[in-house]
C-alpha cells in the first residue's frame, strides 16, 4: 500500500462483491451461496473463503461485468468440532471473568481510573485459578492422600490406597504424611501444566494472526476514536497474554507448593520439632510469598497495548516467573518428603482458611469494581447501557460464583465417593458445605423473580394478537395463528430482560455467599451440625445441604453432557451458541486460560480479504453479515483503512449489535462506535423482525447519513395461504432472512449507491411502514447526503 495519501485503486472492473459471513452455529458453504458445487478460494480446513463453482474467476471474465459475485466467508470451526471440545466449558468461570473486563462503562476520560477498572478485573481472575488449583488440592491431598489414606475405613474400601496408608500392612515408604501429600500434589500440578499448554496451543492455532496495517492517511481519526477495536493493536495482544499466562502459571504451581509445604512446615513450628526443619519451613514460606508477590506485581504491572499490535515479549518474566514456581514447587517436595518420626495426618488440612480468604478477597474485588464502574459510569451516563454501567462487576461476581459452585461440586462429590456413610473422615472444608447449602434458597430466589419477565411476557402476548391481525390486513382471522405470531414476539422479548436477571443473580449470591463465610467462620460446622437442637431449622438445614450437593453434581454432568451434545449437533448448539460465541469473541484480556478468542484469526481473515479483492478490482463491496457475523463484519470494517472503509456498505441481519453489544460492552458498541461506523462505511441498513429473540434494531439515527434500520420485516411472510405460499408460512424468528424479499432489495439498493455514477435522487423519508417490508423505495438512503464517490 502506498505510504502516504490515500490509496490508489486500480481501473474498477464493474464486478460487485457480496461477502457473506455466517452466524452462530455455522453452516455449510453449500447453503450460504445456495449451490452445491463450492470451491474454496483461500484459507484452511478452520476457515475459508468459498465461491460457486461458476463464479470462480468472474471478475476477470468480460461477460461477467456489472455483475454479482458472491463469496461466503466460513468460520464455524472456529467455535465447534468434536465432542472432545465440549470440556472447554469446564474453564467457563475463567470465560465469564474475561467477558467482565470487555463491560466497562463507556467514559470519558479518566485513563487511570479506566486502567483500575482492569487491573481488578485481572486480580479477580487470577483469584480463580488459586481457586480452581486448591479445589483440585482439596480433592487430590486432602481428602485423598490426607484423609482417605490416612484412615483405616477408608483406605479399606479403596484397595488402590494401600501402598498410601500407614494402617494397612506394615506401611510402605509413600505412607509418611509429606510424602503421601507430595505424590497427590501431581494431580494439581498436572492440571496446571495443561492450562498452561492448552492456553500455548490455542493461541498459536487460533490467535497468531498478526493484524494488517496500513500506512497513516490524511484527515485519519485517531487511534482511540469512538471504540478501540479501530486500533491496529486490538485483535493481536501477544505480549499481555504471554505475561498473564506465565503468571497464572506460577500462581497455580505456588499454591500446590503451599498446600505442601505449609501443612509440613505447621507440624514443624509444634514444640519439640527439629529446629533446623522449623527453619528451612520458614524460610519456604518465605520464599512462597516472595513468589505470591511477583505473580501479583506481574498481572497488576501491565495491561493491554492496543495502539499498535503487541509484538514485543517480555521473555524474562514469560520463562523465569513459572521456573521459579516449580523450583520452589521442588524444593516443597523435597522438604515434605523428610522422614519425621510420629507424623500422623488426623482432621482435616487447612482448607476452611484458604477457600474463606479466597472468597472474601473474592468478594471485596467485585465491591470495589462496582465503585470504579459507578464512576466511570458518571462520566458519560447511557441510558441503554445494562444495569447503568454494572454489568461488569455483575458478571465478575457470577464469575466467582461459578467457580465456587465447580470447585465445592467436585470435593463434595470425591467426598462422598470415597466415603459414602460419611462415618471416616471429615470430608470437605465446611465452608464449602456451607456454599452448597445455600444453591436451593438462591434457587428459590431465582424462580420467583423468574415469574415477573414470564407474567409480563405472557400479557404482551395478549396485547400482540391485536397487533398480528392490523399487521396482516385483509386475511381471514385465524385466532390460533395469531395467538402463536403473538407469543413468538412476546418471546423474543425476554432477552431484553436478561439484565435484571444477571441482576438479581449477582446480588443474590453476593449475599448468600457472605452469609455462607460468616456462618462457616463462625461455627465451624456444616449447616445442620451448628442447626443442632433446633429440629425444624436443623432439618431444613441438612436439606438443603443435601440438596445443594445433589443440585451441583447434576447440574455438573448436565452441563458438560449439554455441551457436548451442542458441539456434536447444530440444533442443540444454536440454543447456547450465542452466549459461547459471544463469550469467546473477546481477547483474553483478563485470564489466559480462558476458552480461545476466535475473532482474532476471522477479524484479520475478513481484512485482508476486503482489503486486498478491493485494491485489486476497485470494485464495490458488500459486507453481509447474520447474526455474530454482524459484529465479525463491524469489527472488520473498524480495522480498514478509512479510504478501504468509504469503499463498502454494510447489510447486516439478525444482528445483536446494539441489543447485546452495545448495551453490555457499551465501551466498545455504544452509540458513538456505532454512529462512527455509520459515518465512515459507505452506507449500512440492518434487517430485523419481531420475533427474533437476538437481532435487532441498531438504533443508528439517520442525522449523518441514510437511515440505518429497516422496518421490521414480517414474519411470517404470509399470514394465511396464498397463490405465493399456498402451505403455511412458518415462523423464521433468527433464520432465514435471505429468504425474505426485503433481503435482495435492499442488497440491490447498496449495490447501486456503491456505483461512482449514481446522481443523487430527490431527497425524501422513504421510511416504510410497520411490517412492510416491501414499502422502502429507492429513495430510502436520502436523507440530505448524496451518495459517496470514489476518493
Amino acid at each position: 500500500m502506498p505510504a502516504t495519501g490515500a490509496e490508489r485503486w486500480p481501473e474498477e472492473t464493474g464486478t460487485a462483491l457480496e461477502l457473506l459471513v455466517h452466524g452462530v452455529g455455522g453452516t455449510t458453504p453449500q447453503e450460504m451461496l445456495d449451490d452445491p458445487r463450492t470451491v474454496r478460494i483461500t484459507g484452511d480446513d478452520i476457515a475459508a473463503v468459498f465461491r460457486r463453482a461458476d463464479d470462480v474467476d468472474a471478475e476477470t471474465q468480460p461477460e461477467r461485468r456489472d455483475g454479482l459475485v458472491r463469496e461466503a466467508y466460513v468460520w464455524g470451526n472456529l467455535t465447534s468440532g468434536n465432542g472432545t471440545r465440549a470440556l472447554w466449558l469446564l474453564l467457563l468461570p475463567f470465560m465469564v471473568v474475561n467477558l467482565a473486563h470487555w463491560m466497562r462503562p463507556a467514559a470519558q476520560g479518566g485513563r487511570r481510573t479506566i486502567r483500575l477498572f482492569g487491573l481488578l478485573v485481572r486480580l479477580v481472575a487470577l483469584s480463580l485459578t488459586v481457586l480452581l488449583v486448591a479445589a483440585a488440592c482439596e480433592v487430590a491431598l486432602d481428602l485423598v492422600a490426607w484423609q482417605c489414606a490416612g484412615t483405616r475405613a477408608c483406605a479399606e474400601r479403596r484397595s488402590w490406597l494401600g501402598f498410601l496408608s500407614p494402617t494397612s500392612g506394615s506401611g510402605g515408604w509413600w505412607s509418611a504424611p509429606g510424602r503421601r501429600l507430595a505424590l497427590a500434589a501431581l494431580v494439581p500440578m498436572a492440571l496446571t501444566g495443561l492450562l498452561w499448554y492448552l492456553s500455548l496451543r490455542t493461541w498459536r492455532a487460533y490467535e497468531s494472526q498478526q493484524p494488517m496495517a496500513h500506512a497513516p492517511e490524511a484527515h485519519e481519526p485517531e487511534a482511540d476514536g469512538h471504540t478501540a477495536l479501530g486500533r491496529p493493536g486490538f485483535w493481536y495482544g501477544r505480549r499481555l497474554v504471554a505475561r498473564l499466562r506465565a503468571a497464572h502459571t506460577a500462581a497455580g504451581l505456588l499454591t500446590v507448593a503451599a498446600a505442601v509445604g505449609g501443612t509440613t512446615a505447621r507440624y514443624d513450628r509444634e514444640p519439640g520439632g527439629p529446629v533446623v526443619l522449623e527453619v528451612l519451613g520458614v524460610l519456604l514460606e518465605g520464599a512462597l510469598v516472595v513468589g505470591a508477590v511477583a505473580v501479583v506485581w506481574v498481572v497488576c504491572r501491565r495491561g493491554r497495548s492496543e495502539r499498535r499490535p503487541d509484538l514485543a515479549l517480555d521473555e524474562h518474566v514469560v520463562r523465569l516467573l513459572p521456573l521459579a514456581a516449580l523450583v520452589l514447587l521442588a524444593l516443597a517436595f523435597v522438604y515434605a518428603g523428610w522422614e519425621r518420626r510420629g507424623w500422623e495426618s488426623s482432621g482435616r488440612l487447612a482448607g476452611d482458611s484458604i477457600f474463606g480468604g479466597i472468597a472474601l478477597v473474592q468478594g471485596l474485588l467485585v465491591i470495589v469494581l462496582a465503585v470504579v464502574a459507578g464512576v466511570l459510569y458518571r462520566t458519560r451516563p447511557d441510558r441503554r447501557a445494562v444495569l447503568r454501567g454494572q454489568g461488569g462487576p455483575a458478571v465478575a461476581m457470577l464469575a466467582c460464583a461459578l467457580g465456587g459452585v465447580m470447585s465445592g461440586g467436585v470435593s463434595q462429590r470425591v467426598s462422598d465417593w470415597l466415603d459414602g456413610t460419611g462415618a471416616s473422615i471429615d470430608g470437605p472444608p465446611v465452608l464449602l458445605t456451607w456454599q452448597a447449602s445455600v444453591i436451593p434458597p438462591l434457587l428459590i430466589v431465582l424462580l420467583t423473580f423468574c415469574a415477573w419477565p414470564a407474567r409480563r411476557a405472557w400479557r404482551l402476548a395478549r396485547i400482540e394478537q391485536a397487533v398480528v391481525d392490523h399487521d396482516y390486513p385483509g386475511e381471514m382471522p385465524d385466532p390460533e395463528r395469531s395467538r402463536r405470531i403473538a407469543s413468538v414476539r412476546a418471546m423474543a422479548t425476554l432477552t431484553d430482560r436478561a439484565p435484571l436477571v444477571v441482576a438479581v443473580t449477582a446480588a443474590a449470591t453476593l449475599l448468600l455467599g457472605a452469609g455462607a463465610l460468616v456462618g462457616a467462620l463462625a461455627t465451624g460446622e456444616t449447616p445442620g451440625e451448628a442447626a443442632r437442637g433446633t429440629h425444624v431449622v436443623r432439618g431444613a438445614a441438612q436439606a438443603a445441604q443435601a440438596l445443594g450437593s445433589w443440585l451441583i453434581a447434576g447440574g455438573f454432568i448436565l452441563f458438560v453432557t449439554w455441551g457436548r451434545r451442542a458441539y456434536k449437533g447444530a440444533a442443540a448448539r444454536r440454543t447456547i451458541g450465542i452466549l459461547w460465541d459471544v463469550g469467546t469473541f473477546w481477547p483474553r484480556a483478563a485470564h489466559p486460560f480462558a476458552p480461545p478468542c476466535y475473532a482474532e484469526r476471522a477479524v484479520p481473515d475478513l481484512t485482508w480479504r476486503i482489503a486486498t479483492w478491493t485494491r485489486a478490482t476497485g470494485g464495490r463491496l458488500v459486507i453481509s453479515g447474520h447474526s455474530q457475523g454482524s459484529v465479525l463484519a463491524a469489527a472488520a470494517a473498524w480495522q480498514l483503512s478509512p479510504s478501504t472503509r468509504r469503499r463498502v456498505a454494510l447489510l447486516t441481519y439478525g444482528s445483536p449489535l446494539e441489543r447485546l453489544y452495545g448495551r453490555w460492552f457499551p465501551a466498545h458498541f455504544g452509540p458513538a462506535a456505532l454512529g462512527s461506523l455509520h459515518r465512515e462505511v459507505d452506507c449500512w441498513r440492518n434487517l430485523y423482525r419481531l420475533t427474533d429473540p437476538i437481532g435487532g434494531p441498531v438504533r443508528v439515527p439517520g442525522r449523518d447519513g441514510p437511515e440505518v434500520d429497516h422496518a421490521p420485516l414480517k414474519d411470517p411472510l404470509a399470514y394465511g395461504r396464498t397463490d405465493v405460499h399456498p402451505l403455511p408460512a412458518p415462523i423464521l424468528g433468527h433464520s432465514g432472512y435471505q429468504a425474505d424479499p426485503a433481503f435482495a432489495a435492499e442488497r440491490g439498493r447498496l449495490l447501486a449507491r456503491l456505483r461512482p455514477a449514481l446522481p443523487a435522487p430527490v431527497a425524501g423519508s422513504g421510511r416504510a411502514s410497520q411490517g412492510d417490508a416491501e414499502a422502502d423505495t429507492d429513495e430510502w438512503w436520502v436523507v440530505g447526503e448524496p451518495p459517496r464517490g470514489r476518493e
